[in-house]
């Protein structure tokens, strides 16, 4: 049977997320009626993610097998013409047959982005950032994201109830997959190994890059990490602009990540800052 690597872009505004649902569109099940249309055969795409309603995606990975073949740019030419203009695939490549989008993938990168102070956001933005009204310090974010570099339990950090994820947001980004063993990075500012824990917990991750930079009028976290909990990056992003806007204090975020208490971190930033950027096999 052919397997196929697809490399996935996507506005996620009008989606209920990647993982399919009943009577509700979502990425993973409009991509398997355009696999159908395509071929007739019945598929369900593995994301390497499963990202939740309103975040997007720059490079999404899929995989599927066919029981016909195809050639390959073929295939990428019917997909594009049968999915809708939000959904776009960007590559398709032949895989080995134990190439899987979820559980081979080592390494996931995310940008979050923010159009911050008392400004107006044009709409032609506003669906792809978080239009933020608190004014934010650079240097203040930076130093916040380099306490959570390395190896930790990222359970203060991780969604723990509807009602308290919900704070400030209605959608959440899902990515709850077994970290992979830590590959060995730089030690630069942005770049760390700093070894595993005593005890590893199942919140445990690794994360190998976290910072911020300004590019024009928007804030970007970018973190990258051997895997992601429920909500994790968007609550990261939270607790950051809490420390910026004088609530929490830099050096509180390693007690907070000690505390293994959603409770001890800071709120839920929006979904529809939140891109997929990157995954690593």
């Amino acid at each position: 049977m052919p397997h196929w690597k697809l490399i996935l872009a996507y506005d996620g505004t009008p989606y209920n997320g990647w993982q399919i649902q009943p009577h509700l569109p979502t990425i993973q099940g409009t991509l398997a009626s355009a696999i159908h249309r395509i071929t007739g055969e019945t598929v369900l795409p593995q994301g390497s993610g499963r990202t939740d309603a309103g975040v997007h995606a720059l490079a999404q990975v899929a995989s599927f097998a066919l029981r016909v073949p195809i050639p390959g740019p073929n295939l990428h030419r019917a997909l594009n013409r049968a999915l809708p203009p939000s959904i776009r695939a960007l590559s398709v490549e032949p895989v080995p047959e134990d190439f899987h989008a979820r559980h081979s993938a080592r390494r996931k990168t995310y940008e979050y982005r923010i159009f911050a102070g008392d400004r107006i956001c044009f709409p032609m933005l506003a669906p792809w950032v978080w239009p933020c009204r608190v004014s934010l310090d650079l240097p203040t974010l930076q130093r916040a994201a380099a306490h959570v570099l390395g190896t930790h339990d990222f359970s203060s950090f991780a969604a723990s109830d509807p009602d308290l994820a919900a704070r400030t947001a209605k959608h959440a980004v899902i990515d709850r997959d077994d970290p992979p063993p830590a590959p060995k990075s730089s030690t630069s500012p942005v770049f760390a190994d700093l070894g595993d824990p005593a005890q590893p917990s199942q919140n445990t991750r690794t994360i190998f890059r976290s910072s911020w930079s300004q590019q024009d009028d928007l804030l970007i976290y970018k973190v990258t990490g051997s895997g992601f909990l429920h909500h994790m990056v968007r609550n990261l992003v939270g607790t950051f602009v809490e420390v910026s806007a004088g609530r929490i204090a830099a050096n509180e975020i390693p007690t907070i990540l000690s505390a293994r208490d959603r409770g001890a971190a800071g709120p839920t930033a929006p979904a529809s800052g939140l891109f997929l950027v990157n995954v690593e096999y």
